[in-house]
């Protein structure tokens, strides 16, 4: 995605109202995703902390998603990290959980230990409370691509109650990937 083309999505996806559920613009997103990893042929893992599997969720709904989507983790506390994705504890004390080198490395652990073509990393701060000296919407979204061996990650800061956050994280991912793909 051309970078004024993404600043543009950002600006508008940090503001929009989530509150109700995900709007009509960005409804059609998670179809056109998956559309776009059965033409490609490509598969897809996540590992998510803030969205607690929502966006695997969301992949699954769509029908034939099991064609590109398998599974992948939901590493909510900094110890899963560790333990499930092997994020070295140093990482996390270095840079916080909610930062780029995490999403980072949660993006690439998922998909290179499940041998996916793409892997998607989530973390970030939902709310009610900041985190680490993070506020509250601040979220970090890593797509790791096994074709380039490189993972682009994007911080975001939303507005919103904590669902909100949630599922703009969820569309924000989808559109990185659709972008990445």
């Amino acid at each position: 995605m051309e970078k004024e083309i993404f600043e543009n999505f950002r600006e508008q996806i940090e503001t929009a109202n989530f509150e109700n559920g995900i709007p009509e613009k960005y409804a059609q997103i998670p179809e056109e995703v998956v559309a776009k990893l059965l033409e490609d042929q490509k598969t897809i893992t996540a590992a998510e902390s803030l969205t607690a599997g929502l966006f695997q969720a969301t992949v699954a709904s769509i029908p034939h998603a099991s064609s590109v989507f398998e599974g992948g983790y939901v590493t909510y506390s900094d110890e899963m990290k560790e333990k499930m994705l092997h994020i070295p504890s140093k990482v996390i004390k270095v840079h916080t959980v909610v930062s780029a080198p995490v999403a980072q490395q949660m993006a690439e652990s998922t998909a290179v230990m499940l041998g996916k073509d793409l892997g998607v990393g989530i973390t970030g701060v939902a709310g009610p409370d900041p985190l680490e000296n993070s506020p509250v919407g601040t979220v970090f979204i890593g797509v790791y691509d096994k074709f380039k061996n490189s993972v682009d990650v994007k911080e975001f800061h939303f507005d919103g109650s904590r669902n909100a956050v949630r599922r703009k994280a969820v569309i924000s991912a989808l559109v990185l990937v659709r972008e990445v793909a």
